[in-house]
Parts: structure tokens; sequence; C-alpha cells
């Protein structure tokens, strides 16, 4: 089993610490460098490429709202520590407004929460508000109990410790301290407090269900809660207030409870307190299979029991064969179910990847080569972007057409994409120009200028971005190795991996896994979660892009390191997406909500929304782009397709007009004799989305009506391999990274022998 702690992700010879974990407060030609201003730039060389250790003049890092320059809010033992952002605590760390200085509400499904001065409010949302004319629903925070201590009255709150999906609040003002451990899928808040007796102030009058002098069972708001006091200790109960004095303890913890009859068992593990959390993943190749184990470590504050209870998700129980109880809670991702243990282990089949789909008899080439030529001989192919997001779009659109252009027999376009590509990455991968990568020491990231949407100053989207970059640089080491080497401009390629998607714990450049949330199965997209409703997700398919990405980077360079968090991220994430963007098992969306797709998932529910229309086109359709051999995975629930654009027909009014290019792609999975009716059908006098060509189009309709859709009951022992099937005739296609000869074995019996640095497609 390969631990993500065993090799550490990034190369370090040619990161000095000393240049690149510059202080907060750097002297300067005599003078103090204030956060957000820019100090005289040294380039920090990285294979043949480099990044800037200062951001380029007149550019903005991380701020508030009001565009003032902000900081990692930690506590001192934390400020060497890279801060995780985008995730579903974010607020703590990243204060968007600077007169909330506490947190924005956080959902850690069954409880939320939110720091005040007074300590963490903490909610149990069961009901879901359907909002927005119909089209979001909302799990809300509010605050049933607000755990502190007497005399607590702080003036913020900070980040204590944080581990793969805890974190830990912390508190002083008053003369009382308090800090709380919370976590995705817990139960429980564990509560360590100085300075005088642990208070609770309620929402509502409590009523007691139960008393036993340190243990006290009350029911707020229809919800049913234990709280647990050192023994020795009693609750006292005075209006809305619930209050025990320590006994010269420093710890007490809450738990929600399903239903009061379940106080004794929760009473069991009350007092063995969570101190971190790790997942490992495993990708075993020749079973086609991903496994991850989710581990709480646990400290007993009294007896012996180190055990605790978690409540898993509706991805996580549906793939587990470890025993659960019988206790359920309501969550925004549907039911969640509880496990008595320190630890559970998912498995999941693997959807493969591909560079390309197989080559067909489906596709005319000529038209196709024709097609590749009036991009590649265009004006320019990069359609005037300057930016990290437009670039990596055309990036991604022009990396896309380098396998077609060889199988359409034009290796001259070929070539020449191949050229755009490594030109336009090495002017990005090398700094000192008009575009560059710039490192932040404080925030502890790798921005790109000109930045776009916010990933300079509100940290957002940086596995969106840089999918795209990943992508391109997966092509080019497909025919270059020697250009993807790390002493050449692979060790660039893997910074932007690193900023994404770090998967050493111990690295002190980049966080672990900086946008994907491993407990909620996703990434987060805004690196400062500063909503009333919790961090959002809008693409997932984007950050499929990166996952994709990661799977054929690491294998054509050999990383299998790289190759094997792609795999873990991607099959996590692609259950993910067909559970709570589609209710794939339409066991998700609460009742009355009247949608079959969200276009973004929030902490605390979903919309059928993006950030910048209401069109239903680009609602049903920012989840499908960019279309790759990486989007094979959403072929696992064609019923879920099927219902995605019944409805997008129904709120359209008839057939997209917009993007339908993207969402005839989409249908092709799951129907290709429809898509391609409604392909050759239209007129296509329009310029499709911009990360697409008509190329690439013509190509993917055309050969998915030639082999059948994606059959993903069938796994391979390669992540770069897929099975068609259309009449009953199984197409089998795979990708050989390597530099000998590869026979591909599915799980169906079939083989597939793959000559080296090749593809190669059989029937069966």
């Amino acid at each position: 089993m390969r631990s993500p702690d065993s090799r550490p992700f990034l190369h370090r010879r040619h990161r000095p610490a000393a240049v690149l974990l510059t202080a907060l407060a750097t002297v300067v030609a005599g003078t103090y460098l204030v956060p957000g201003q820019p100090a005289a730039a040294a380039e920090i060389p990285v294979g043949s490429g480099s990044y800037s250790d200062t951001r380029p003049a007149g550019t903005s890092g991380p701020t508030d709202n009001t565009d003032r320059p902000v900081t990692p809010q930690v506590t001192e033992r934390m400020t060497d520590r890279p801060v995780p952002t985008n995730d579903w605590w974010s607020s703590l760390v990243f204060k968007r407004y600077p007169d909330q200085p506490h947190s924005q509400p956080m959902y850690g499904h069954p409880l939320s929460y939110r720091a005040v001065s007074g300590g963490l409010e903490v909610g149990y949302p069961t009901d879901a508000a359907i909002v927005g004319e119909g089209r979001q629903y909302e799990f809300a925070h509010k605050a049933d109990l607000t755990l502190g201590v007497a005399g607590l009255n702080s003036p913020d709150t900070k980040a204590d410790g944080w581990s793969d999906w805890t974190v830990s609040p912390y508190w002083s003002g008053g003369g009382s301290t308090l800090r709380a451990t919370i976590a995705h899928g817990s139960p429980y808040v564990y509560a360590e407090a100085t300075g005088g007796a642990a208070q609770i102030e309620t929402g509502a009058a409590p009523e007691v269900f139960a008393d036993d002098g340190n243990v006290l069972g009350v029911t707020v708001g229809g919800h049913h809660y234990a709280l647990f006091a050192p023994g020795g200790s009693d609750w006292t109960v005075d209006g809305t207030r619930v209050s025990a004095d320590l006994g010269g303890k420093d710890y007490y913890s809450v738990a929600v409870l399903p239903s009061p009859d379940a106080l004794a068992d929760y009473r069991a593990y009350a007092y063995s307190f969570v101190t971190g959390s790790t997942v490992d993943w495993d990708y075993d190749a020749a079973a086609g299979k991903v496994d991850a184990t989710y581990t709480l470590e646990t400290e007993a504050r009294e007896g012996t029991e180190t055990g605790t209870l978690q409540a898993l998700y509706r991805h996580q129980w549906q793939h587990t064969s470890d025993e659960l109880t019988a206790y359920e809670y309501v969550s925004p991702r549907g039911t969640m179910k509880v496990r008595a243990g320190g630890s559970f282990t998912t498995s999941q089949d693997v959807t493969g990847v591909l560079p390309a789909l197989p080559e067909t008899d489906g596709v005319d080439k000529g038209q196709l080569a024709a097609r590749i030529d009036e991009v590649v001989n265009s004006a320019d192919p990069f359609n005037g972007a300057t930016d990290t997001y437009w670039t990596g779009k055309a990036l991604g659109r022009l990396a896309q057409l380098v396998p077609l252009a060889e199988q359409s027999g034009n290796d001259g376009a070929r070539d020449k994409l191949l050229t755009l590509l490594k030109e336009r990455l090495q002017e990005w991968l090398t700094a000192g120009g008009a575009s560059e990568f710039s490192y932040d020491p404080e925030w502890r990231t790798l921005t790109g200028y000109p930045a776009s949407y916010g990933s300079d100053k509100e940290l957002n989207d940086h596995h969106f971005h840089y999918s795209y970059y990943v992508m391109a640089a997966s092509v080019v080491a497909r025919y270059d190795k020697a250009w993807a080497a790390d002493s050449a401009w692979g060790g660039m390629v893997e910074e932007l991996i690193g900023d994404a998607a770090n998967s050493a714990r111990d690295d002190d450049r980049y966080p672990f896994l900086r946008g994907f949330d491993v407990y909620a199965g996703h990434s987060w997209a805004a690196g400062h979660q500063g909503f009333a409703a919790g961090n959002n997700q809008e693409s997932s398919s984007e950050s499929i892009n990166l996952s994709a990405a990661m799977v054929m980077w690491g294998a054509a360079t050999g990383d299998t390191s790289v190759r094997d968090l792609g795999v873990y991220l991607l099959t996590t994430e692609a259950e993910a997406i067909r559970q709570y963007w589609f209710d794939g098992d339409q066991e998700v969306f609460p009742e009355g909500y009247g949608h079959q797709t969200l276009g973004m998932v929030w902490s605390n529910g979903g919309a059928y929304s993006t950030w910048w229309t209401a069109n239903p086109e680009e609602i049903h359709g920012i989840n499908v782009l960019p279309v790759t051999g990486g989007s094979l995975h959403l072929a696992r629930d064609k019923a879920a397709i099927d219902r995605n654009l019944t409805e997008l027909e129904r709120e359209n009014g008839g057939p997209a007009q917009e993007w339908r290019e993207i969402l005839w792609e989409f249908r092709a999975l799951s129907d290709p004799a429809a898509a391609k009716q409604a392909y050759d059908a239209d007129p296509k006098a329009y310029e499709p989305e911009a990360g697409e060509s008509w190329a690439h189009v013509d190509h993917w309709i055309n050969t998915l009506a030639a082999t059948g859709a994606p059959d993903t009951s069938v796994t391979a022992d390669s992540p770069t391999a897929a099975v068609f099937e259309k009449g009953g005739t199984r197409t089998y296609a795979a990708h050989n990274y390597g530099d000998g000869e590869q026979t591909v074995t599915f799980s169906d019996g079939k083989t597939l022998t793959v000559p080296a640095r090749s593809s190669a497609v059989g029937t069966g």
C-alpha cells in the first residue's frame, strides 16, 4: 500500500528555503516589507523553467472584500505550516470580511458550526428550505448550542491545528481560552477550556431528557444533544445557560444524538477525543480498484476507550463492507450512516482515462484533418487568451487535437500543435515575462499572473486553471519525454500539481491536497469559504480534468505516485459528482426540490445555477466541460445523463442553442446514436465553446457512434484503458505510455497487446 507520506511530492533540490519561506516582515534595503507590498523579484529556477518569489508589480495577493491584504489567521504554533485553503472551514483562516473576525458558517455534516466571540455555535440542520424561486435548497446553519467557557470574550478566532478533515478553532479573551476540535462526519465536538467553568448557551430553553451528573441529555430546537463533563462534575441548567465546573480538568465534549435512546452508545466514546485524521489510498491496478482508508486518531481523556463514532456520506457507505450501526443522520448529501470504530475503508472500481477516443472507421479522416488545419493555421490559435484560465482553456483545446491529428494522418498538424503547446507552456513556466507564476510565502501558494476569477485575491479555482496546463503537458510528455523531465520543464509542471494537489503532509511549500476535501469526496473552489452557505464548487468537471491529467502525466513520466493520486482523486470525485451534482440514485436532493441536477454544490445544499448565468444550457453543461478522455466516468450512470438532458429541454423550452456541442458530447456517453442524429442535423454555423473545436466534436460524436457508449462495467489492469459497447460487441482501447510492449487485461478476460508508447484497439 502506498502511503501518501511515503515520498515528498515535490523535488526540493531547486528550492532554497531561505529564499522561499520569507518572513512576513522582511528587511529590504533598510525598510520593512509589509503584506501586500511587492519587493524586488527573484527568479527561482526549476529545471529549464522558473517562477518568481514576488508577484509582478501592480498585482495583488489575497485580500479582504475591501481590497486590503490579509494573512493566514492561525495561532503562533501553526505559523510554519502551509494553510489548507479551499476547505470546508477556510473562513477560519481567510477573513474575507474585516468586521467578521471569527468565521462564516462551517458545515461538517451532520453538524454545522460558526465561531463567535463567546465560542462555537453548533447546530444540526435537518430541514431543507427551497429558496431562490425553487432553484436552490439549503440546510442552513442555526445555533442550537454555543459552546464556551465562563468569561470568554475573544476578539477573534484562529486555527490552532488541522488534519485531513478536522480543524481546531481557538479563542482567547476575558481570561479564558477555548480550543475545539470539529470534523466532517463527527457527531462530537471536543472542547478544551481554561479560565472558568464549561458554559453552553442554548438557542431555546433546553428540555432535559437525561441527567446523570456529568452527563446531561437535552433537546433544543427538536435536536437531541448529550453533554459530557469530566467525571465528578455536574451540569446545571439555568434558563438557556448550561454549565459545569470542570473540577480542575480542562475538557468536555458534546454529541448530537440520532435519538435520545442512543445516549448510552454515544457515552461510551465521549472521552475518546479525536486528535487527527488521515486518508490513505491504494490503487490496485491488477484488480482495477482503488481502496481508501479513513482513520481518526484519538486520545482517551478518561478511561481506556480509544474508538469513536463517525458518520459516513452516501458516496462512502455505499462502497464499504465495514459494519455500520443502525444510527443515521440527515445531511445536504442525503442520509449519513454511522460506524463505530476508528477507521473504515471504501473500495471502488476504476474507470480509466484515455488520451483520446480510439481510432475507428466511423470518422472521416480527411474532414478531421481539414478541421484540425483550420485551428492550427488560424491567425491566433489561442484566441487572444492572456490570463491563467482562458490560456488554460486554449491549451486544453489544442492539446485534445494532437492525438486526433495523428489518427487522421496529419502529422504536420500534430507537430505544429505540439510546438504551439510547448511554446505557450514554456512562456508561462518561466518567470519574468508577461505571464508567469509567483510563489506567495505567506499563503504557501503558486499563483499565475495575469490572474482571473479570484485566483489571486481569493485563492479561487487553482485546480480548475492548472488542470489545463497539466493536461497539455501530459500530451507533450506523451511525444517528448525529454521535455517532461524534471531537469527540463517537468519540474515546473509538478509545481502546479503541488500547489493544487500536494500529497505530502509534511511538505513546507504547499498544503496537503489544497482543493480536495477527502471526506466530502470532492473539491472546493473558493479559497476563503466566505459565504453563509459555506464553500462551493461549480465546475466539478474541471476538477476531474486535473485528476485525469495527473493520471496521464504520471503515466507518461513514470511517476506512479502522481498517477495513483490522480486515480484516487478521479474515482472518488466521480462518485461524488454522480451522487451530489446529478442525484444519480435520486436519494440526495430533498423532497420538493424540482431539479434533476445542480450547477453548484454548496456546503449547506446546492443550486440550479451558475456564477454568471441562469441559462439552463450553461447550468447543464458546466459540469461536463471540458470533454476529454477523462470524461468517461460520466457514463457510469447513463440514466442520470438521460434525466439531466430531459430536464434541460424542459427548462430550456426545447433543445440547447448555446453549448449544444458540449451537450451532444454528453448525450453521446449515454445514447451515441441520438447524439449523432442531432449533430448531423445541425448546420453548426457558430463557434463552439471556447475550450472546444469542431474537429474534436466531430471525432467524439462519430467515434462513439461507431463504438457505442463506454461500458464501465468492465475494468482493466491499466488506468489508461477503457471499453465501449454497441449491439453486444465490445471495443477495447488502451494507451501504453511505457517504453516496452504491454499486455492489458480486462475484467471480462479480454487481453489487448499495446506497443510501446502507442494506443491499441480491439473488439470482442
